[in-house]
């Protein structure tokens, strides 16, 4: 089903742990080890890296002896404690006798846990097995999990309340992302609720429900101690909740912006504009966004929480149609890399400062090629301008190039693409394959903007080392790896290099002053990218 739109008022946010928060939800760290000597050490890891609490995964153990092992447990504990036994049939690893699972869990309770974590399809006899029994000090979290998908928001909300009759402290659902507007499901009822709720996605489609629970009132979410120790998919590191997005200060009225790509987990745009954000100290986060369907995310997501979005491979074209307004340099370049959510009227406007990033990045190239003796005006004016790709990126390019006075060719594998966009804006067209044996005249530019030679995919180029002596300059849009094979190979042929990671810095000076009204920090972009 689609989703509805998320028309969120994010809940007032209490403070926990010190007056600097601007939220009161909990990072939990999971901690799965073999052994209990290894989760002790764990668990000071833990506290050392910021958690609030930690899940001890009772299910991960070698060996399990429920009255020690507990007792050694909760009695060393530098962080408060979340018991989870997680069986075979909901997720988890423990494949024996049922009854031993919850007298565990139950005796956890007797010692002074926390917080235990009770399956829903058990919660109804764990209860009946405790009445009349109290327990002071720990919370009851009861728990579904969903591995297929994420119900309808009609069906969550049922689900919600069946747990809530179990008479829990606090409610846990974990759904799975088929695609990325499933979280906006999640969000409403997270929202809305008036118990304390446990709201997550699960997979790579899910992360934002990781992140933004903070924003919407969720009571925890869950950090892991190591990247890709995870106790669910798609969980972040506990570092990466505390210092890239900067979880602690997420409030009710922080801004939402992202990137908006697929695949996007390469972008180092998050670094970037959560770092900012932070110095400036402007109320926003940026996240990264793995959309397949364009438009139906915008659809979605279409509350003024989210404010903007960078637009990266392969949405660039379909960013066009779906902007409300469209900036006529973009309109003509056919392409939006950047779309603006209007706080007066909720329109989306879109942008194009792709091709000003990247032409600026060249030109300077090419003044430095004449030792700072630049010419009156462009040292573009004349040039033979070889753009490989005919995508967004491609066409911004062709676009800044041609408006420099320079010749372009568009090359791309498939020819009538090719053709398509040099007609558009008045260039010559070739095939990829016969780029190779393409010199009509020495000292050409190369622009590559597809993703050849991007991260995992390190050992492609778009064209033979021996055609590159034809070239004055190479520019690579790709930064992921900031070196990339066509690069090393063109400096290696005595072409002038200029890296992705140039445009990369020039698109994104113009995206941040979309964003937030405030110029652009260059010196501290620089400063943030250099050990990137």
């Amino acid at each position: 089903m689609s989703s509805p739109s998320v028309l969120l008022t994010a809940p007032s946010a209490g403070t926990s742990g010190g007056g600097s928060r601007k939220n009161a939800t909990l990072i939990c760290a999971p901690i799965m080890a073999e052994s209990i000597e290894k989760m002790k050490i764990d668990m000071h890891k833990a506290k050392s890296a910021g958690a609030d609490l930690v899940e001890i995964r009772l299910d991960s153990l070698n060996t399990f002896d429920p009255y020690h092992d507990l007792s050694s447990l909760i009695q060393n504990h530098p962080l408060p404690l979340l018991f989870t036994y997680r069986p075979k049939w909901e997720g988890g690893m423990y494949d024996g006798d049922e009854n031993k699972r919850l007298d565990a869990l139950r005796l956890a309770m007797e010692l002074g846990a926390d917080y235990i974590d009770v399956e829903f399809q058990v919660a109804h006899q764990f209860y009946d097995s405790v009445r009349g029994k109290t327990f002071n000090k720990t919370k009851v979290i009861v728990s579904s999990h969903n591995y297929q998908l994420t119900p309808s928001v009609e069906d969550l909300g049922n689900l919600v309340e069946r747990i809530q009759a179990t008479g829990t402290d606090i409610v846990k659902i974990a759904t799975t992302a088929l695609d990325i507007t499933d979280v906006a499901r999640m969000f409403q009822i997270m929202v809305h609720s008036q118990v304390a709720f446990i709201g997550l996605v699960m997979g790579d489609r899910g992360l934002i429900s990781r992140i933004l629970c903070a924003k919407f009132g969720g009571y925890l979410t869950f950090g892991t101690l190591e990247s890709g120790v995870v106790s669910a998919p798609g969980q972040p590191t506990l570092n990466d909740l505390l210092y890239l997005y900067n979880l602690r200060q997420l409030g009710p009225r922080t801004k939402v912006f992202g990137i908006i790509g697929k695949p996007v987990s390469h972008s180092k745009s998050p670094i970037l504009y959560n770092e900012a954000f932070k110095s400036v100290g402007f109320d926003g986060v940026y996240v990264f966004l793995l959309v397949d369907d364009l438009a139906n995310f915008l659809r979605t997501y279409s509350s003024t929480d989210f404010m903007g979005f960078s637009v990266t491979i392969p949405h660039k074209e379909a960013a066009l149609e779906c902007c409300d307004e469209v900036d006529p340099v973009a309109k003509s370049i056919g392409a939006v890399n950047c779309i603006i959510r209007r706080q007066t009227d909720g329109k989306l406007i879109g942008y194009n400062t792709d091709y000003v990033g990247a032409i600026t990045a060249i030109e300077d190239g090419l003044r430095g090629k004449h030792n700072g003796s630049s010419p009156a005006g462009t040292p573009l004016a004349g040039k033979l301008f070889v753009v490989i790709g005919a995508g967004g990126a491609g066409k911004a390019l062709a676009y800044g190039a041609k408006e420099k006075g320079a010749m372009v060719v568009i090359a791309n594998r498939t020819y009538d693409r090719a053709r398509e966009l040099a007609d558009v804006i008045g260039a010559d067209a070739l095939a990829l394959a016969d780029l190779d044996n393409y010199h009509p005249e020495d000292g050409m530019i190369l622009a590559n903007t597809t993703s050849i030679g991007m991260q995992p995919k390190v050992d492609e180029t778009p064209i033979s080392k021996h055609a590159l002596k034809y070239y004055s300059l190479v520019f690579d849009a790709v930064y992921t790896p900031k070196m990339t094979r066509l690069l090393k190979e063109a400096e290696e042929s005595g072409a002038t290099i200029v890296t992705g990671f140039e445009m990369f810095m020039g698109q994104a000076y113009g995206q941040y002053e979309n964003y937030t009204g405030l110029p652009a920090p260059k010196e501290l972009f620089r400063k943030i990218m250099e050990n990137y």
